[in-house]
């Protein structure tokens, strides 16, 4: 009477996941455990380039209300403020703020080389305002994943003004508290040290997008998952995640192999930011003060330095 048990879920779920497996095998219970990468933070460990389900729609109904939002600002002459979810990586954020050629995009991997402190995450918002300014346009967005919360020392928390809640497994509740309008506030307070006149708006691109009808990609996605747990099973696969590949070939992703060996818990997947695609949104779509800006920047800022887009980020 051999049972199957399906986990669905991120990172947290998969740990999970892979302690029942641990357990079902030490036990000698005849029960399959087969985990299901669903999350719309795309944070689960498949192979390059293998979104997890969920992703892609919540990235099309983030970017379907970031284009929106863009036209606002452009015919406003307003700057907006958006929060993305993505508790342990800034892929939604990015795929968001990539599809809609947001001039600055703030994720936690983009802190590889410095602290992420409140300070930083608002100059780099400050120095796409200053460079859009030298451009001549007095508008703009910028998109922030909310786990650069998760980075935050205590004392940069409290800086923020928000008191969180936290859930069982340690993580501030940030579904509960308005990310963007924390930031907006932020933001507003330095410009207004800086006496720069811009005004800012915020928009949380909270559950909702998590929340609308899937896109044909996921509809075909989610059969093809269903239908490939079902041959794994047959196959007396257990303690593993499915994966299916671009030609819809199913495999099982052990979780043994993907844990980390001191926690027992699967690491969330990164953005890659020493890939082209990352590189090339950086340098092509991003706008931010270089050093071939400081000139034209000192007419809003006495330091222009400050605002450096690779110096906020200490990179070379």
């Amino acid at each position: 009477n051999v049972k199957l048990l399906v986990t669905v879920g991120g990172d947290d779920t998969a740990s999970t996941a892979n302690r029942i497996a641990r357990f079902l095998e030490m036990k000698r219970y005849p029960i399959a455990n087969i985990h299901v990468p669903k999350t719309i933070d795309n944070d689960l460990p498949l192979p390059a380039g293998t979104p997890t389900f969920g992703y892609e729609s919540a990235k099309d109904k983030g970017a379907v209300i970031g284009r929106a939002v863009y036209v606002d600002a452009r015919t406003s002459g307003n700057w907006f403020v958006l929060a993305a979810m993505g508790r342990s990586a800034g892929h939604l954020a990015f795929g968001i703020g990539e599809a809609c050629h947001y001039p600055m995009i703030v994720i936690p991997e983009m802190f590889n080389k410095t602290e992420i402190t409140v300070g930083k995450i608002v100059n780099l918002v400050i120095s796409s305002i200053i460079k859009r300014k030298i451009m001549g346009m007095d508008y703009g967005a910028a998109v922030i994943s909310e786990g650069v919360f998760h980075a935050l020392s205590e004392e940069e928390i409290r800086k923020s003004g928000i008191h969180f809640t936290y859930d069982e497994h340690g993580h501030p509740e940030l579904g509960k508290v308005s990310k963007a309008h924390i930031f907006n506030d932020l933001i507003e307070k330095k410009l207004k040290e800086l006496r720069l006149k811009v005004k800012s708006r915020p928009v949380e691109l909270g559950y909702e997008i998590r929340c609308q009808t899937p896109i044909a990609y996921d509809l075909t996605y989610c059969s093809e998952l269903g239908i490939g747990i079902y041959k794994l099973f047959t196959e007396g696969r257990t303690g593993c995640m499915i994966y299916v590949d671009s030609e819809g070939n199913v495999s099982p992703l052990y979780l043994r192999d993907l844990q980390d060996p001191e926690t027992g818990k699967i690491p969330p997947r990164l953005v890659d930011i020493h890939s082209d695609k990352f590189a090339s949104v950086v340098e092509n779509i991003l706008n931010a003060v270089t050093p071939a800006d400081y000139e034209a920047a000192k007419a809003y800022v006495p330091d222009p330095e400050t605002y450096d887009f690779h110096k906020i980020l200490n990179w070379n």
